[in-house]
This record gives structure tokens, C-alpha cells and sequence, in this order.
């Protein structure tokens, strides 16, 4: 297994450069699959290997549940991490799948506690919930399999738009529920639980998908100004959703908000998927694609060699 077992936990590092370039060279759908794709491969394999590190190293302490022969020496030669680091390698995961499960409890939890406020306060008639609520706030409220995704908006929100950024504003909502952006933000979220270094890379996908779904109510409004406009005029009255509701994508968050008003009004971003080899984005892009290449080899190969030792001692 070697060092390489090590390296899935600090290869998230490599993509930091391409989570801070992407918004330039890639339109925005692109940048938010691509790095939901990094986030996801890069915190399995941190994951596996904690694991692996925890299992190895714990394998000469008394009373582990694996064979007996994992004490021969050659199966301490074979394997030679001390004790203490597996024992803080399982410490380390049992603290990660704490985080996670909370994470996914949560957020699984106001998504069914909004859907039941708005079933009992307004029937499924319409994909628009309009609430009574001076407040201003706007967010994309994710469906299940017995309920359709709805928009969620107050009427604080709607009084403080013209028809037209009404108009931006329901289509900015309805791309996010389509294109199914809360799953974007919340594997980047489970991301970051299982390595830190991945947490960068969740607010990159939170602005992708913003650029994202502002782009598509561009094209549907068929006015970038008008979007830009609502997108501004949204954020000035709020900066974000009710805190109870801070998990679904919003129209006025997150930020920063200058940005999203200014690529709406510069020009229609380009619809490459990956980044000019010859740029510094291109160039950022490929040290994450190698970045993740080898961590997802480093973590197989560790989980290889401790199957086929696993295999080797333990007998028939």
C-alpha cells in the first residue's frame, strides 16, 4: 500500500486553481458538473481511504474483527502503519460519517417540514407558491416523488420587481428546479464534510449554479438586461432566504451578486465545457483532472493490495 494510501486526502488540493477559474472560461452548466464530478470522486476516495488507513492499522490490536494471521510478521511487514494512526484514522472517519449523516439529516428534514407547510397552506395547483409575507425572498423549493417542485416566493419579493423581472425571477427558480441544482449543492456539501480541502469547491458550485440558472432565465425572458436587473434589485431588498430555508438554491444569494450582474450584462458566456488547453484555466483544469485521476488510482490500488494481503494470509 505505501504512502500512496496518504494521497486521496490531500489531492483535493489540485483542484482548487480550476474552482477559481472556471466562472471565466466555462459556462456555467459546465463549471457546475465538473466540479460536483471532482467533489464527488475526491471525497470517495478520502473516504476509502481513511478507512483503509483505519483498517490497517488497527489490524495487530487484540480484539479486531479480522483473522488471526493479519499478526504474522510478514503481514506487519506488509502493512507497517503504527496503531495510533489507524486508530486516529478511524476516529477521523467516524467523525466525517457523523458529519455527513447530519448534513443529509438536515437537509432532508426542511425539505420535508417546507413541503408540508406549503401543502397545508397552499395546494399543489400551481408550480408558484406565492406566500403572504412582507419579508422579500425567493428560493426553488426541490419536489419529491409524491409532490412536484415548486417555486417558492413572498409577496415582499414580488412588490419590489417590475412585471418583466417577475418574469426573471420565476424562470431564474424553475431552471433551478429542472436542471435539479440542489443535488449539485448538496453533494458538494457531503463533499466537504468528508475532506475539508473539497469545502472551496462547494462555494463554486453554489456560484455556478446561480450563473447557471441565471443564464437560462436570460434566454427565457429573452433579455439578459432584465435579469440582470431583477438579480440586482433582489439582492438589495434581500440577501438571502429565510435561515429555516437556507439549503435550497435563492434568487438573491449567494454571492457576491456584482459578479452574477455583471456577467449578465457582458456577453452570452461561451458553451465549452472544458477550458482552452493553452489558458490558465485549461491548465488548471488538467492538473484536477490528474489530481482526481490519481487519487481515485491511489485509493484502488490501496483497496487492491489489502484485498489480495487479506487473500494471501488468510487461510482456505
Amino acid at each position: 500500500m505505501g504512502v500512496f494510501v496518504f494521497l486521496p486526502l490531500v489531492l483535493p488540493l489540485t483542484a482548487l486553481p480550476i474552482a477559481r477559474l472556471t466562472e471565466q472560461h466555462l459556462h456555467p452548466r459546465g463549471a457546475a458538473r465538473l466540479l460536483t464530478a471532482i467533489s464527488v470522486v475526491m471525497a470517495l476516495c478520502s473516504a476509502l481511504c481513511l478507512a483503509l488507513i483505519g483498517v490497517v492499522g488497527t489490524a495487530q490490536i487484540p480484539g479486531n474483527p479480522l483473522p488471526d494471521s493479519w499478526s504474522d510478521p510478514e503481514v506487519r511487514a506488509a502493512l507497517p502503519y503504527h496503531e495510533t494512526v489507524g486508530s486516529a484514522a478511524l476516529l477521523v472517519l467516524a467523525a466525517v460519517l457523523f458529519a455527513v449523516g447530519r448534513t443529509l439529516a438536515r437537509h432532508l428534514r426542511i425539505r420535508a417540514r417546507a413541503r408540508r407547510a406549503l401543502g397545508r397552506a397552499l395546494p399543489a395547483s400551481s408550480d408558484v407558491a406565492l406566500l403572504p409575507d412582507p419579508a422579500p425572498y425567493a428560493y426553488a423549493l426541490p419536489g419529491s416523488p409524491r409532490s412536484p417542485g415548486r417555486v417558492v416566493v413572498s409577496t415582499g419579493m414580488l412588490a419590489g420587481l417590475a412585471e418583466d423581472e417577475r418574469a426573471a425571477l420565476l424562470a431564474h427558480e424553475r431552471a433551478h428546479l429542472t436542471h435539479r441544482h440542489h443535488r449539485h449543492l448538496l453533494a458538494t456539501q457531503l463533499a466537504g464534510c468528508v475532506n475539508p480541502f473539497l469545502r472551496p469547491l462547494e462555494g463554486a458550485v453554489a456560484y455556478s449554479a446561480e450563473r447557471w440558472a441565471d443564464e437560462e432565465s436570460a434566454q427565457a425572458v429573452g433579455d439578459r438586461r432584465v435579469t440582470a436587473r431583477a438579480v440586482a434589485r433582489a439582492a438589495l431588498a434581500s440577501h438571502r432566504p429565510p435561515a429555516a430555508y437556507a439549503v435550497f438554491p435563492a434568487f438573491a444569494a449567494p454571492g457576491p451578486v456584482p459578479r452574477r450582474v455583471a456577467a449578465l450584462l457582458g456577453p452570452v458566456p461561451t458553451t465549452r465545457n472544458w477550458p482552452p488547453a493553452h489558458t490558465p484555466a485549461g491548465l488548471a483544469a488538467l492538473v484536477a483532472a490528474l489530481g482526481t485521476a490519481a487519487s481515485a488510482l491511489s485509493a484502488l490500488n490501496a483497496a487492491v493490495a489489502l484485498l489480495l494481503i487479506l487473500k494471501a494470509v488468510t487461510p482456505l
